[in-house]
């Protein structure tokens, strides 16, 4: 049997509403805090026109300058028919280049170029800035503490 919600009033519109048993949901917590952060990301990347997708991969590419296409997108949980498009649009905009792999004529080394470079480093200014905003209420600790915990959530468990 179906459990129906009961019918909400004007009354009930007026005061604050109680999130009950979501209150105790990590998921929910989580849920709440990536909108917030992904809304904010945005709009501080928009007139670059970059989304979180490629600020990741301009940023691994960055630190593993020659990684493959292949490492690049398990490396961030990109599906590999996902990843064309996206090397693709990094690519008709200048900012990485591929290169043969001496010795292995099927594989291509993915590098940013000098635009691309110039693109994550005004790209990782404003994160910084947007992280220092959005977690100003964290001290370091906590922000260390939060990505540690964070990173105890296994996605394959």
């Amino acid at each position: 049997m179906t459990e129906r919600m009961p019918q909400v009033t004007a009354d009930a519109n007026q005061g604050e509403v109680r999130a009950g048993h979501l209150s105790g949901l990590v998921g929910y917590h989580v849920r709440r805090a990536s909108n917030a952060m992904v809304a904010d990301f945005a709009e501080q990347l928009q007139d670059l026109g970059i989304r979180p997708t490629l600020f990741a991969m301009l940023s691994i590419l960055s630190e593993n300058p020659g990684i493959n296409q292949g490492l690049l997108g398990r490396t961030l949980g990109i599906q590999r028919a996902n990843m064309v498009p996206l090397v693709s649009d990094l690519m008709g905009r200048g900012l990485i280049e591929r290169r043969d792999v001496p010795g292995d004529k099927r594989a291509f080394a993915l590098h940013l170029t000098r635009a691309g470079a110039a693109m994550f480093e005004q790209c990782h200014d404003r994160i910084a800035a947007h992280e220092d905003r959005m977690l100003s209420r964290l001290d370091e600790a906590e922000r260390d503490q939060l990505i540690d915990l964070l990173g105890k959530i296994d996605p394959d468990a």
